[in-house]
């Protein structure tokens, strides 16, 4: 298998057509046909499917896209370290579902280094993503939510996938609404009283289970529902359509806008937030230093 041959695959995936692909890549649609071809041979493997639409990965294309990706992005890295002579220090890396308190954690750690040059990242992502960055070690440190609810399916995840899950703080579900909406009074919010009103949550991908979504109670119905890809659209759509989101009730009003607060669901279920690692990997004495921060942040901002 060659290097081109994975670079010519993630072409035809990112524009999901084989003769944009092949004119964006330089070379004629049967040279990159038969490339295609060859490594779908040599893996044993139907990575796309031709329809009039264009074309679209299989299942197996889907798997197979998690594994190119990793291997082009270890291969960027060794260009940059050592063809372009970057030699900034990766420090850390921490993947997340959308929580603010991830942030003002992440934010404290670098404030408070005293380095020239590093590499730090933070990926707020799918729950299912988090658990593959953190199984790959692409990332030390994975944050992501359990409940009554998903305990069950996500812990045959962990299981599978050599992880553990480290209970950091408990709550009850609180709702994540914009100052003037109309239960913003309310000392308590019932899912009668939310039926009116918009829910938000983040989109999930291929892997859309209720169990993987980051908003508790996903599997009760509701008439309107929107789904977004960031907080930042979140919180907006809050804001101007008098929408609501489920999560733990920790606002940072630093990092999130003002204008959003947080009210009690009337509900038995219970939030665990907490982190995962790899069964195989110790934590850097820098990952450590971020947990403590994530819990200062989160006893700090919860409700």
């Amino acid at each position: 298998m060659r290097i081109e041959d994975l670079q010519y695959f993630m072409k035809v995936v990112e524009v999901g057509n084989m003769t944009q692909a092949a004119k964006e890549l330089f070379i004629s649609q049967p040279s990159l046909s038969k490339a295609i071809s060859n490594l779908e041979s040599e893996m044993g493997l139907s990575l796309f499917q031709r329809t009039a639409k264009g074309t679209l990965l299989t299942f197996q294309g889907e798997e197979f896209l998690q594994y190119a990706r990793q291997v082009l992005e270890q291969i960027d890295l060794m260009n940059n370290r050592y063809k372009e002579g970057i030699t900034a220090n990766r420090i850390f890396s921490i993947s997340a579902q959308h929580y603010a308190f991830v942030v003002d954690a992440f934010v404290k750690l670098l404030s408070e280094m005293d380095a020239d040059q590093y590499e730090a990242t933070l990926k707020e992502e799918r729950t299912f993503e988090v658990l593959e960055d953190v199984a790959n070690l692409k990332s030390e440190i994975g944050v992501i939510y359990r409940s009554n609810y998903n305990q069950k399916v996500l812990e045959g995840a962990f299981h599978e996938k050599q992880l553990t899950f480290t209970p950091l703080f408990r709550t009850s579900p609180y709702v994540f609404i914009d100052k003037h909406h109309p239960l913003a009074k309310n000392d308590i919010i019932t899912l009668e009283e939310l039926t009116a009103f918009p829910r938000l949550s983040y989109e999930q991908g291929t892997h859309n289970s209720f169990y993987y979504w980051e908003e508790i109670l996903a599997d009760i119905p509701v008439p309107k529902r929107i789904i977004v890809s960031d907080r930042a659209t979140l919180f907006n759509l809050l804001i101007g359509l008098n929408g609501y989101t489920i999560s733990s009730g920790i606002i940072n009003d630093d990092l999130n806008s003002p204008d959003i607060m947080a009210i009690p669901l009337e509900s038995d279920e219970v939030i665990e937030l907490g982190y995962l690692t790899a069964n195989q990997h110790q934590l850097s004495k820098i990952a450590e230093e971020y947990l403590i921060l994530l819990e200062e942040s989160i006893q700090q901002y919860a409700k």
